[in-house]
């Protein structure tokens, strides 16, 4: 499988064969996922979500998912420091997912378990966790990951219906927002979409009732709510620019510098 996951660069179905003698070591390294700017958020993640995160819809028509927005810019996670740390308070589970994940087949009803085989974590040396005991077996430890991956599954679904309800009743538009940085570049945020608040109050009372009984309503204001955030991503964007100013203008003429890349 090629990088068609967002953070995956080579994930491999997990198998005793394939497998057998691997153990995984997780850490609190997130350096994988520097370079997205947005990952798939869970309804059921809103809440925890939305105090730091924009909240916003991301896809093609027909096929919408919740995202969290990482980054103004393509390739920009502003929540993953230069030592890997996530300095958000949450972490979305599809992020913590890493470096596991399911690939399913065309119909979408099989579901394999893979792993992301450039995890620098992936090792033979006994070193954090095995993935199969000496008779081929899953460990544990595999076992609560395919746990974790069923329930990620079940909640994916959940929001799919969610937002199919959404596009049915007409309520997206296409997001877009204009910041000046301090380097005094213009940036401009497109290519999301979001719910459009005079259209949700036009809603007929009988599908609002149904949405507020369902708990759907406060997870339509909660994306609203978290809209909010947008502002602060070009802010921490200012700040990193802002800390970079000094060094930038010390060493400044005599000699070209190396830029480290930034980034989940």
């Amino acid at each position: 499988m090629a990088k068609q996951l967002l953070i995956y660069d080579q994930a491999v179905p997990v198998s005793p064969q394939r497998h057998g003698n691997k153990s995984i070591k997780v850490g609190s390294n997130f350096s994988y996922a520097r370079g997205v700017n947005s990952v798939p958020l869970m309804a059921a993640e809103f809440e925890a979500a939305s105090h730091e995160y924009a909240i916003v819809f991301a896809g093609e028509a027909g096929a919408l998912m919740p995202v969290a927005l990482l980054g103004l810019r393509d390739g920009e996670n502003v929540y993953v420091d230069e030592q890997g740390a996530w300095t958000g308070k949450y972490v979305p589970a599809f992020v913590r997912q890493y470096p596991f994940v399911f690939a399913s087949n065309d119909r979408g009803d099989s579901f394999t378990l893979c792993v992301d085989t450039t995890f620098s974590g992936l090792n033979e040396d006994g070193v954090g966790e095995r993935l199969f005991d000496s008779a081929g077996e899953r460990t544990q430890y595999l076992q609560n990951v395919l746990g974790f991956l069923q329930a990620y599954q079940v909640q994916y679904r959940l929001t799919r219906r969610f937002v199919q309800k959404l596009e049915e009743l007409n309520l997206f538009d296409a997001m877009e927002a204009q910041f000046t940085l301090t380097s005094g570049q213009r940036m401009k945020l497109s290519g999301f979409r979001a719910i459009n608040r005079e259209r949700l109050r036009a809603v007929e009372s009988e599908a609002l009732t149904q949405f507020a009984r369902s708990g759907e309503l406060d997870l339509i204001y909660t994306h609203l709510f978290s809209l909010r955030n947008v502002s602060a991503i070009a802010e921490r964007i200012r700040g990193a620019e802002s800390e970079a100013a000094p060094t930038e203008k010390v060493k400044a003429a005599p000699a070209k510098r190396a830029v480290a890349p930034e980034k989940v």
